[in-house]
């Protein structure tokens, strides 16, 4: 056999060796527990700090970086951290960090502001700020949607949202005295104050926003009044002079006052947000406003000086209406100026009320009123309200010696009737008296009054002769009388009475040549 064919050696079995354990070198542990901690610092650190947000302003007056806080209710709440421009260098935007816990401060409806010293209204705030220096006030919004972008407000709220009332807004002309802060009142007493106000977009008129505390709130109905309180009412009656007056705080700064009337049915008070009329004084508030307005136009021949938009109406003594426009007219066919005036009277306050009927019959019975009106004599004349101010207002009034007029109801508006008013006829009088002495003065002065005078002294020159030939032949006569016979006696007196009269023809005489005019006008007193 060869060594080929030989079996081989039988080969060794395989075995499962137990695997061998690794132990961790102590090296290691060192840099392990040292990520571990790391970590763990790391993820408190950040879990510990509170979000970051943004607020823009419109000035970075009084923030200072890494200094100015943030509060609320005069806890801190955050640190401005930086400031810088916005891209287009209008304003400046800050970062803030807001301590921990504080995400659900940031609303979409929280407000933040500056703290300064402010003078507002009635209130002074901000003067801890002197010392202290400025800070961000916040006020927390209700909104369940979270934000972290604000834009700041300019001035700060005047109400913050927690305090229970409600807020109305007033529909106003002009804003008058009218400030932030602004007080209301309610019977005189301070029952809320103005939030904000804004000018409308056509420029028109103005929109204020206030705020009435609870539980007066409750008092504002949908009949309720509002009026500028800030001034003295002074009225005249039969009684007296009545003077009302708010608060000194009103009149020093102004305000705005309400009330409701108190012989109306008792309404629900008002939703919050309802919107009011803003008068100029309680008077005007109260004035009805009118049903059926009728628009007239008067045209007036004379100065109207006085005579502003606004002015009353009245029919002997009771306002009707008011002026609504006032403007001049020239006419170039006879070249005449004329001054036309609007009114608008609300018949009702006349106590005419046409009750039932379609439209077309209450024209037409309004018609029928005017014209029977007219016909008996009613015109429109101006007439002084007041001395001191020389304000005019138009009267109504029956005057049957006017000339007669009538109403064409063809134009729009149409024309009523006027006649001159007191002054201008006081003054029409004063110039025909004027017209008629210059007449008598020009007759006068063609009297020829020294033609005359010569005649009179040649007449006096003759008396004269007359006497002194009379008075030698009486006293020829007298040395031929006794002087104890009666014929002496009785010569004496009439010698008497002739001197007596030749002293009056010289009297006159003297009288006719100082004032030859006196044989027409008659004698004139002397000046004592």
């Amino acid at each position: 056999m060869s060594d080929f064919e030989k079996s081989p050696p039988p080969l060794p079995g395989s075995r499962i060796l137990p695997k061998k354990e690794r132990r961790l070198s102590l090296v290691w542990i060192i840099p392990i527990v040292a990520s571990l901690v790391g970590v763990w610092v790391a993820a408190t650190t950040i879990l510990g700090q509170g979000p970051k947000i943004t607020i823009a302003f419109r000035s970075a007056e009084g923030l200072e970086a890494g200094k100015t806080k943030i509060q609320y209710n005069g806890v801190d709440i955050g640190t401005i951290t930086s400031i810088g421009l916005t891209d287009d260098h209008k304003g400046v935007i800050t970062t803030a960090k807001m301590v921990p816990k504080t995400e659900g401060f940031l609303s979409a409806d929280t407000k933040f502001w500056v703290v300064r010293p402010r003078v507002s209204g009635a209130s002074v705030t901000g003067l801890g700020t002197l010392i202290s220096g400025a800070y961000i006030g916040v006020e927390i919004g209700k909104s369940p949607q979270k934000k972290r972008d604000f834009v700041a407000l300019e001035t700060p709220p005047v109400v913050m949202g927690d305090t229970p009332g409600r807020f109305f807004v007033l529909k106003a002309k002009d804003l008058g005295s009218i400030d932030y802060g602004t007080p209301i009142y309610f019977r005189r007493l301070k029952v809320g104050e103005v939030a904000s106000y804004e000018l409308d977009k056509d420029a028109k008129s103005l929109t204020v926003k206030v705020f009435v505390a609870a539980p007066y709130d409750q008092y504002v109905t949908p009949e309720t009044r509002f009026w500028h309180a800030s001034g003295i009412d002074v009225s005249v009656s039969a009684s007296g002079v009545s003077v009302e007056t708010p608060s000194v705080l009103a009149m020093m700064i102004g305000g705005l006052a309400f009330e409701t009337d108190a012989t109306g049915p008792l309404l629900p008070p008002a939703e919050a947000n309802s919107v009011f009329t803003l008068y100029q004084n309680r008077g005007e508030a109260f004035r009805a406003p009118p049903e059926y307005p009728q628009t007239y136009l008067l045209v007036f021949h004379q100065s109207v000086r006085g005579l502003e938009r606004g002015a009353p109406v009245e029919f002997r003594g009771i306002q009707i209406g008011q002026v609504a426009d006032v403007h001049a007219q020239f006419d170039m066919k006879t070249f005449e100026f004329s001054v036309l005036a609007t009114i608008r009277i609300d018949p009702r306050s006349m106590g005419i009320k046409v009750i039932g009927g379609n439209p077309s019959e209450t024209i037409a019975i309004h018609r029928k009123l005017v014209d029977a009106l007219v016909s008996h004599g009613i015109r429109a004349q101006l007439r002084t309200g007041s001395v001191l101010t020389g304000a005019l207002y138009v009267a109504l009034d029956f005057f049957p010696e006017a000339p007669p007029a009538t109403v064409d109801w063809s134009k729009e508006p149409v024309e009523l009737a006027t006649v001159p008013g007191k002054l201008e006829g006081v003054e029409a009088s004063l110039n025909s008296i004027i017209k008629s002495s210059d007449a008598l003065i020009k007759k006068l002065n063609e009297v020829p009054f020294q033609g005359i005078g010569e005649d009179v002294r040649k007449v006096l020159a003759g008396v004269d002769q007359t006497l002194a030939g009379t008075q030698k032949t009486l006293d020829n006569a007298d040395h031929l009388l006794q002087s104890n016979s009666g014929l002496d006696q009785d010569l004496a007196n009439t010698l008497q009475e002739v001197r007596r009269a030749a002293r009056g023809l010289r009297i006159l005489a003297d009288e006719l040549e100082r004032h030859p005019e006196a044989l027409i006008r008659g004698k004139t007193e002397e000046k004592k």
